[in-house]
C-alpha cells in the first residue's frame, strides 16, 4: 500500500511510496541548557509495552534530543510505576532530581500529580488522559479525542466483519473509565454507521497490565466466531495479540478468507505485532489498524511551551484530527475499507460527522462484562 496514517492539522501528512510521515508537532529552536523533562508512568508501564507508555516515551526521548540533552539528570528521563503504589515516590524522585517538568501518563496518576504541583509550585507538570484542577496554575493538561479515531477503527471493523459474514464485534478494555470510554463511544458509533444491527461485545478485564487476562478474552471471543477485536487495554492487549497470532498460525492460506482472526491495535502502530506466518509458510499480518494517540506530541509542545515560560498552566489542551493527535493506519486495509475511512475522516474534519461524548458513556449492559480476578 501507499499510506500509512491517516493524520491531518498540526502534523502535516507527506505520503511517500511505502509510507507516510507525519511532521513533528510544533518545535522551538529556543534552548535552555537548565531545563529538563522525566515522565512518571502509569502502573504496569514500561517503555517497549508497544502502547502508551512507549509512546510517551518515544515523544520525552525525542524532545530531550532535539535540545541536545542526555537521558538522566538535567536532561530527560522516566519513572516507572509497577503498582499504583509507586506513583507520590516517583514524583517525588523526580522531584528531587530537580526535573523541571514532570508528566504524569495516564488519568490514574491525577491525585499524585496534583499532591506534587501544590507542594511544588515552582516545578512545570503535564497530566496526560485527565483534567487537573484548574486552580493549580503550574498544571497542564492533555487530552485527546479518541472518539474520532476509534470511529474510523470502527468503520473498518464493521466492514471487515461485514466481509468475514459476522455480526459481532470484540471489544477489550482495561479498566472502564471516561478514557476508555471514549474510545469505546466512538468505536460502536463507527460500527453503527456502517450496520446498525452489528453488535459489539465489551469486555474489560479490570488491568491494563495481565496480559493472561487478554488472552483469556480473546479466546472467549473467537470462540465465539468473532473475528474482529479491538483492544484499548495496554499490556492486556498484548496478551490479545498473542492469542490471535496463535490461532492463525494453525491456519493454511486457503483458510484464511473465512477462518482468520484480525486485532485493532491501540495509541501506537501496531501493525509489527500483527506479523506472522501461517500453517504452510505464508508471510501474514493480521492487524488490521491501529487508533493512534500522539502523546509524544503533545508531551513535546508542552515541554516547549514550559521552557519559554509560556505553559498552558490550569487549562486543558485537546488534541484530535485536525490538530495531528489522533488518527488511524490504513496500510492493512482493503481499498473499499481506506476508501470509506478517509472519506468518514474528511466528514469528520469539516464537522459533517459530529462526536459528542459526555464523558459518561455506559454501553447496553447486556453488551459489557469486566472480569474482576
Amino acid at each position: 500500500m501507499v499510506s500509512k496514517k491517516v493524520m491531518i492539522g498540526g502534523a502535516v501528512l507527506v505520503v511517500l511510496a511505502g509510507g507516510a510521515y507525519a511532521l513533528s508537532a510544533s518545535h522551538t529552536s529556543a534552548s535552555k541548557n537548565d531545563f529538563s523533562l522525566a515522565m512518571v508512568s502509569d502502573e504496569g508501564g514500561n517503555i517497549s509495552d508497544h502502547s502508551f507508555t512507549e509512546i510517551s516515551w518515544k515523544g520525552v526521548k525525542s524532545w530531550g534530543e532535539s535540545h541536545d540533552l542526555k537521558k538522566g539528570k538535567g536532561g530527560y528521563d522516566y519513572f516507572l510505576s509497577k503498582t499504583q503504589a509507586d506513583f507520590d515516590t516517583n514524583f517525588q524522585q523526580a522531584q528531587a532530581a530537580k526535573f523541571s517538568m514532570i508528566a504524569g501518563i495516564g488519568f490514574n496518576l491525577q491525585n499524585s500529580l496534583e499532591k506534587a504541583a501544590k507542594q511544588n509550585p515552582d516545578t512545570k507538570y503535564a497530566l496526560v488522559d485527565a483534567q487537573a484542577n484548574p486552580k493549580l496554575k503550574n498544571v497542564t493538561s492533555l487530552m485527546f479525542k479518541s472518539e474520532q479515531s476509534s470511529y474510523l477503527a470502527g468503520v473498518a471493523a464493521a466492514m471487515q466483519a461485514k466481509a468475514e459474514g459476522t455480526d459481532t464485534i470484540g471489544f477489550i478494555g482495561g479498566q472502564y473509565g471516561p478514557v476508555v470510554g471514549r474510545f469505546e463511544y466512538g468505536f460502536r458509533q463507527g460500527v453503527a454507521s456502517v450496520d446498525k444491527n452489528m453488535k459489539v461485545s465489551s469486555i474489560y478485564a479490570a488491568s491494563y497490565s495481565d496480559a493472561a487476562k487478554g488472552t483469556l478474552i480473546a479466546n472467549t471471543m473467537m470462540a465465539k466466531n468473532i473475528k474482529v477485536i479491538f483492544h484499548v487495554a495496554g499490556g492486556v492487549g498484548n496478551g490479545a495479540f498473542t492469542a490471535v497470532k496463535s490461532h492463525n498460525q494453525t491456519l493454511k492460506s486457503d483458510q484464511l478468507a473465512k477462518e482468520k482472526v484480525w486485532m485493532i491495535g491501540v495509541d501506537i502502530d501496531q501493525t509489527p505485532q500483527g506479523a506472522y506466518k501461517t500453517a504452510d509458510g505464508k508471510k501474514d499480518n493480521f492487524t488490521l489498524t491501529s487508533s493512534l494517540t500522539e502523546v509524544g506530541n503533545g508531551l513535546k509542545n508542552a515541554a516547549n511551551d514550559a521552557m519559554k515560560d509560556k505553559l498552558q498552566g490550569g487549562k486543558t489542551v485537546w488534541y484530535g484530527i485536525k490538530d495531528g493527535g489522533v488518527g488511524v493506519i490504513t496500510s492493512n486495509m482493503p481499498a473499499d475499507e481506506k476508501k470509506a475511512v478517509t472519506a468518514d475522516q474528511k466528514k469528520i474534519e469539516d464537522g459533517s460527522i459530529s462526536l459528542k461524548y459526555t464523558g459518561q458513556y455506559d454501553a447496553p449492559k447486556a453488551n459489557r462484562t469486566s472480569l474482576t480476578n
